[in-house]
């Protein structure tokens, strides 16, 4: 097998764990028929225990891979993924699709932090949010494979064929893993602790920044599709195309991040921060127009993909020994996120429509704008 570049083989890995977590929503309904009829919320019971898994993971594992390395963490983390990825693809019993899904969430919970944490190490010195933002384009991969090529998967060979795939994607990865070099390694003390990142200089702040940003996220893109098909009357294949253009616009931002490099994350982040401020704002104006909010997420996949660009690089060069820690903390924040906005922000849509999530959405991101002028006047 021919030996790829570290930085294709990190946006592997979060292609892979990206199209898992967005894999089940679009298959639920025919992994439901498959069980004896079980409605589609009984199965993404197991999108709940994916994400817990993946939480109890971040918090409580992700730490100890800075004791072994990253690089050696990633490789245990993919075999775990891909474990739960075939036992749901195999699946005699719904009970099992949940369990197995709670094992995958175990191996994303420490390869998210481990494939940052090695892109900020293998980066070339001022290069950092360049390499960063190569490997986020896993997450448009995941967008496009994940949520749009897995409902045409299941129609043509069914569902299991879905995570049948990924599971042979992902013995492919950590093949080409075991045949490339290892990536840089920089591990912490012994005698650390899985907490011990929390002793770290502004990890406060920089965390309090990633859980509003991500509810932010989560908590208006959940509700998105549901609004076009409730709200504007589209049908479910024309609502789909949301995570499409979203993705489009995540990855095609991926050519401003060498301007973060160029001018500083200091002096990036409150522009982006601004913008993304007026975006959820705009989002909230054109909720009435399904074309005009389907557009309004190209720009947000733009400008989304900038921010986590700023964020993720903030926390992975807070200490470079705990890198494994910190960032294992920030995907513990995201998930956490991800649960309480998701029922938070129905709430809000139920009580006031979907434009007062996009102004909540806004008002979630008002700290990380605030602490960016923080950070810049302190400089």
């Amino acid at each position: 097998m021919m030996r790829l570049p570290p930085i294709v083989l990190l946006m592997a890995a979060v292609t892979l764990v990206g199209s898992n977590s967005l894999a089940l929503s679009p298959v639920a309904l025919e992994i439901g028929r498959g069980f004896g009829g079980a409605s589609a919320q009984e199965v993404l019971v197991a999108a709940s225990l994916f994400g817990a898994g993946t939480a109890l993971a971040a918090v409580g594992i992700a730490p100890y891979a800075d004791r072994i390395g990253l690089s050696r963490a990633l490789s245990v983390a993919l075999c775990v993924l891909v474990l739960g990825m075939a036992a749901t693809a195999l699946a005699p019993t719904l009970a099992v699709v949940w369990v197995a899904q709670g094992v995958a969430g175990l191996g994303s919970g420490v390869a998210l932090p481990a494939t940052y944490g090695l892109a900020a190490e293998i980066a070339p010195k001022g290069r950092e949010s360049t390499f960063l933002g190569r490997v986020l384009m896993g997450w448009t991969l995941s967008l496009v494979f994940g949520a749009s090529a897995a409902a045409l998967i299941a129609e043509v060979a069914g569902w299991r064929a879905v995570h049948g795939v990924l599971a042979g994607l992902g013995v492919v990865v950590l093949l080409a893993l075991a045949l490339s070099p290892r990536m840089g390694e920089v591990r912490a003390a012994q005698g650390g602790t899985p907490w011990s990142a929390l002793r770290v200089p502004g990890i406060g702040p920089a965390l309090a920044v990633a859980g509003g940003y991500m509810a932010a996220f989560y908590g208006l893109y959940a509700y998105v599709a549901p609004h076009l098909q409730a709200g504007l009357g589209w049908p479910v294949w024309m609502a789909g195309a949301v995570p499409l253009v979203y993705g489009i616009g995540f990855g095609a931002a991926a050519l401003g991040d060498p301007w973060i490099d160029r001018f500083g994350a200091r002096r990036v982040a409150p522009w982006v921060f601004g913008v993304l401020v007026v975006q959820y704002l705009a989002l909230a104006l054109v909720a009435g127009s399904a074309w005009a909010l389907v557009a309004g997420c190209l720009t947000w996949g733009m400008i989304n993909h900038m921010g986590l660009n700023l964020i993720v690089g903030r926390l992975a060069g807070m200490d470079a020994a705990r890198r494994g820690a910190i960032l294992g903390l920030n995907s513990g924040v995201t998930y956490l996120a991800m649960f309480v906005a998701t029922a938070g922000f129905g709430w809000v849509e139920a009580g006031w429509g979907f434009a007062a999530c996009a102004v909540v959405s806004a008002v979630c991101v008002l700290p990380a704008l605030g602490d960016a002028l923080r950070l810049r006047r302190a400089r």
